[in-house]
C-alpha cells in the first residue's frame, strides 16, 4: 500500500473539477502540465487564466522531499518557523554524506561515524516535526521517491535539482531551495511563475543501443543548458509510451540539466505497470478513475504546436548513442562520432573509469541493461581495461539486484558495488587512482559532468552516457570505441563483437528487501529536544538576517564572474558537504571556484581597501567586518545546476548585498530573492565590459524599488569617471516585502506570531 494514499485520494477528489473549470476559463484543450498547475493552485479551484512566463501564481504542492546536505539548512530554518508538524507530507533522505571509495560496507560504516552528528541531528529534527526518515544507506532520493511517493498527477517539491526525476511516473515535481520547501512545510503557499511549455514528441521506438538516456542527451544538445529555462517540458506521442516509467524517469531527471522547471509525462500503462510492482495497487486503481485527466487532451498532442510555446520531434527509430561532455552536459555527440572529435580537442583517449547508477540511471532496468554487456565481457573472455563502480538507487534494487545474480556479474568484472547512494555523482569519492590535477577521462550514466564535480580534478574530462553505453566504453577502456561496429580482442587473442544490450523492466520475481531503511515518526513530536552544540563543526544554528535596506553606497565590487558560474562554482560540494548545517564554516568555500575576469583566477580577487588579493571569502569578510557591502558581478545562466540555497546563504551571510548577471538559472535567482537579496539583471548586456575591478557601487534609486521598475546603479572607477548602468529585476510585491524584512523566513516569523 502507498504512503499517504488519503492525500492522493484528495488529489484526485478534485482534479476532474478544477482541470473542466481551468480548462472552460482558459478557452482551450490543455496540455497535462497544464492540468497539473490548475488543479494545485492555493485558491483551490481556477477563476484566471495565467500568462505563461509572466503572471507570478501561489500554489499548494503535495509533499516535500529533503536530501541530507539540503536538509540541514531547510530544517535548521523550519526550526525558527515557529510550528509544531510540518503542514504537508515530506521525507528527508541520507543520500549525500556517504563517500564511495572502498565498497558498500565499509563506506556506509565510515559515512555513519563521521557524520553521526548530521545524520542524528536530521533523524531528530524528523521525529519531531512528523518527517519520514529515510537511513543512509536507504537509497538515492530520487530513486526512493520514485519507488514510494510519486504519483501520477501529483505536484510536489524538494530541496534538490533532480526532484524532477518523479516526472516519469506523471507528477510535475520541482527542485527548489530550502528556503521554499520551509514556506509549504510551513502551512504556506508557494509561488512559482507560471512556466512556458516545450513540448517534446516521440515517434518510433528505441532499439539496439539506444536508450532513454539518448532522448535526453539529444534534447539536452538541442536546447542547451539554459533552453528549457523557465518551461516544463511535456513528453508524448507514441514514443513516449512505448518508454518503461524508469526510462521516463531518467529523460525528466536530465530536465534539470537544461534549465527547465521541471519534466512530465502522461499517465500510461508503464506507470501503471511500475505502480503495481512497487505495491501500490491503490494508486493505480485511483489514477484509473481518472485516466483520461492525467494526460494531455487529444487536441494538444495531435496539433501541438498550437498549444506549446516550442515543440521537438525526435524519431526513437532513428536516434543514435550518445556522450555528451567533456565539462557540460550539453554537449552531445553521437557515440561513432566522438574519436575524431576527441583528437581534435585533444580529449584524452584511454578511460580510467566507468561509473554506473547515480539517481539518473540507477533503476532495476539500467543495472540489467548494463550487467548484460557486463556478462558478454565475462563470457567472451574480456577483460575490463578501465575501473568500474556501480551505485544502486536504493536497497530495495539493491537486494533486489543481488538476489537475482545481477550484482554477481559486474564484480565477476571486478567492479566495485558502492552504497545506495550519490558517491562519485555528487563529488563524494575518494578517487584512489590518480592524485593532483592530472589529465584523464572517465565516463559516467550521472547527469552532470561540470569541472571538478566527480572527483575534485579540474583536468577530468567527464562524459554522460548511458549505463550500457558506461559499460562498453568502460570495458574496452577507449573513448573513441563503438560497440555498434567496433571489435574488441579477448585474452585468447580472438576478435569478439559485443551485442546489443538486453534490459528487463521490472523484476519477474518482483522487488525484494528485507530493510528499506525507513523510519516512521512519531505521532506527537512536542516533548523531543533538538540540541547544537555552540562548538560543532557541523551544526550552528541560523541568526536571522538583518533587512539590507533601501540606500546601498559605497558597496565594494567582490568578484566579477568570467563565463560559466554554476553553483557548484559558487558552493562547491564533494569535502565541503560536510559543513551544509554551518553556514559560517561552509562560507570558506563562497565562489572560490569561480573565474575572476580580470586576472582569470580562481579564489584570488583585489582587496579594494589594501590592495592586495586573497580568497573572496575572505576579502568579502574584510568589508562585512568594516560595514561595506559587496557586489557580484556574473555572466549568463549564473547560479545553473543544484538547487542548493548555500550559494545563496554564502553570500548574504558575507556581506554581498547584490548579485548581478546577464541572466540568472531559475533556482538560484529564487534563493536569491528568498534569502533578501537584490538578484538583478544587465538591460544591455554590454554594460558587463564597463565593470572595472576597483569598482564603487553605489545604488541611485534603490528607496524605489518596485514591480517592473528597473533600477540604477553607479559605478565609480578608481580613476573618478562614473558608468551608470541599468538593471531588471523579476521582484514582485511580495518578493520585496521579503527583501525589506531581510529574508522571506523572517516574513513567515513575523506572519506566524502576529
Amino acid at each position: 500500500m502507498a504512503f499517504d494514499i488519503d492525500m492522493i485520494k484528495k488529489v484526485y477528489g478534485t482534479m476532474a473539477e478544477r482541470v473542466d473549470a481551468a480548462r472552460k476559463i482558459v478557452g482551450k484543450p490543455l496540455t497535462l502540465s497544464e492540468k497539473i498547475l490548475y488543479a494545485h493552485l492555493w485558491d483551490g479551484t481556477p477563476t484566471k487564466a495565467f500568462v505563461r512566463g509572466k503572471d507570478y501564481v501561489d500554489f499548494a504542492p503535495d509533499r516535500i522531499a529533503l536530501q541530507d546536505a539540503t536538509a540541514q539548512m531547510a530544517l535548521l530554518q523550519f526550526m525558527q518557523a515557529g510550528k509544531t508538524k510540518v503542514a504537508v507530507p515530506t521525507t528527508t533522505h541520507c543520500d549525500h554524506l556517504i563517500q564511495a571509495k572502498q565498497g558498500a560496507k565499509p563506506d556506509l560504516i565510515r559515512a555513519n561515524e563521521t557524520s553521526s552528528e548530521v545524520f542524528e541531528f536530521l533523524a531528530s529534527v524528523s521525529n519531531k516535526y512528523g518527517i519520514g526518515f529515510w537511513k543512509p544507506g536507504a537509497g538515492i532520493i530520487h530513486q526512493v521517491v520514485l519507488e514510494n511517493y510519486a504519483f501520477p498527477g501529483g505536484m510536489m517539491i524538494g530541496t534538490d535539482s533532480h526532484t524532477v526525476n518523479a516526472g516519469g511516473l506523471g507528477m510535475v515535481a520541482i527542485g527548489v531551495g530550502g528556503a521554499d520547501a520551509v514556506d509549504v512545510m510551513a502551512g504556506m503557499a508557494w509561488e512559482l511563475k507560471f512556466p512556458k511549455l516545450i513540448g517534446v514528441k516521440l515517434t518510433g521506438n528505441i532499439n539496439g543501443w539506444t536508450s532513454a538516456k539518448d532522448v535526453i542527451l539529444k534534447v539536452a544538445g538541442i536546447l542547451t543548458v539554459k533552453g528549457g529555462t523557465g518551461a516544463i517540458v511535456e513528453y508524448f506521442g507514441p514514443g513516449a509510451k512505448n518508454l518503461s516509467c524508469t526510462g521516463k524517469g531518467t529523460i525528466c531527471n536530465m530536465g534539470a540539466e537544461i534549465g527547465a522547471t521541471t519534466s512530465t509525462f502522461g499517465y500510461d500503462d508503464s506507470m501503471e505497470r511500475y505502480l503495481r510492482a512497487t505495491d501500490r495497487d491503490d494508486v493505480a486503481d485511483e489514477a484509473n478513475k481518472i485516466r483520461e485527466y492525467l494526460t494531455g487532451d487529444d487536441e494538444v498532442y495531435a496539433n501541438p504546436e498550437k498549444y506549446f510555446d516550442q515543440v521537438i520531434e525526435i524519431d526513437l527509430d532513428t536516434l543514435r548513442p550518445h556522450l555528451n561532455g567533456p565539462f557540460t552536459p550539453d554537449l552531445a555527440t553521437p557515440v561513432g562520432e566522438l574519436g575524431p572529435k576527441a583528437k581534435e580537442n585533444d580529449w584524452p583517449i584511454k578511460v580510467d573509469w566507468g561509473l554506473i547508477g547515480s539517481c539518473t540511471n540507477s533503476s532495476y532496468e539500467d543495472l540489467t541493461r548494463a550487467a548484460s554487456i557486463a556478462k558478454q565481457a565475462v563470457d567472451k573472455k574480456i577483460k575490463a581495461k578501465s575501473d568500474f563502480g556501480i551505485n544502486p538507487g536504493s536497497e530495495q534494487i539493491r537486494f533486489t539486484a543481488e538476489r537475482d545474480g545481477i550484482l554477481k556479474i559486474f564484480e565477476d568484472l571486478d567492479a566495485t558495488i558502492f552504497t545506495n547512494a550519490c558517491g562519485p555523482c555528487i563529488g563524494q569519492w575518494d578517487r584512489s587512482d590518480l592524485k593532483g590535477d592530472e589529465k584523464n577521462t572517465i565516463v559516467h550514466s550521472f547527469n552532470r559532468n561540470f569541472s571538478k564535480r566527480a572527483d575534485g580534478n579540474p583536468n577530468t574530462h567527464a562524459f554522460v552516457g548511458s549505463p550500457e553505453m558506461v559499460a562498453a566504453i568502460a570495458i574496452s577502456g577507449r573513448l573513441d570505441f563503438d560497440p555498434m561496429n567496433d571489435t574488441l580482442i579477448n585474452e585468447d587473442g580472438e576478435e569478439v563483437k559485443l551485442e546489443e544490450p538486453r534490459g528487463i523492466e521490472l523484476p519477474p520475481l518482483g522487488f525484494e528487501v528485507e530493510d528499506a531503511g525507513y523510519v516512521e515518526p512519531v505521532k506527537d513530536g512536542t516533548g523531543i529536544e533538538i540540541s547544537v552544540s555552540a562548538t560543532s563543526e557541523r551544526l550552528q544554528l541560523l541568526t536571522p538576517f538583518q533587512p539590507i535596506g533601501d540606500s546601498i553606497t559605497g558597496a565594494k565590487l567582490l568578484i566579477k564572474a568570467f563565463g560559466k558560474c554554476t553553483t557548484d562554482h559558487i558552493s562547491m560540494a564533494g569535502p565541503w558537504l560536510r559543513y551544509r548545517g554551518h553556514l559560517d564554516n561552509i562560507s570558506n568555500n563562497m565562489l572560490i571556484g569561480a573565474i575572476n575576469a580580470y586576472n582569470k583566477k580562481t579564489n584570488f580577487v583585489k582587496n579594494q581597501l589594501t590592495g592586495d588579493y586573497a580568497g573572496v571569502p575572505d576579502v568579502a569578510r574584510d568589508y562585512k567586518a568594516k560595514g561595506i557591502y559587496s557586489v557580484v558581478v556574473g555572466d549568463h545562466n549564473y547560479g545553473e545546476g543544484s538547487s542548493r540555497e548555500h550559494a545563496a546563504m554564502e553570500p548574504r551571510h558575507l556581506g554581498v548585498a547584490a548579485v548581478i548577471v546577464k541572466s540568472f538559472a531559475r533556482i538560484h535567482e529564487t534563493n536569491l530573492k528568498k534569502q533578501g537579496m537584490l538578484g538583478l539583471t544587465f538591460v544591455n548586456e554590454s554594460d558587463y565590459d564597463l565593470i572595472q575591478e576597483d569598482d564603487t557601487i553605489n545604488f541611485l534609486d534603490l528607496n524605489e524599488f518596485a514591480p517592473d521598475k528597473p533600477l540604477n546603479i553607479e559605478f565609480v572607477h578608481k580613476d573618478g569617471s562614473k558608468d551608470v548602468i541599468t538593471v531588471n529585476h523579476t521582484y514582485n510585491q511580495a518578493q520585496i516585502d521579503w527583501y525589506n524584512e531581510g529574508s522571506a523566513l523572517n516574513l513567515i516569523k513575523k506572519q506566524n506570531a502576529s
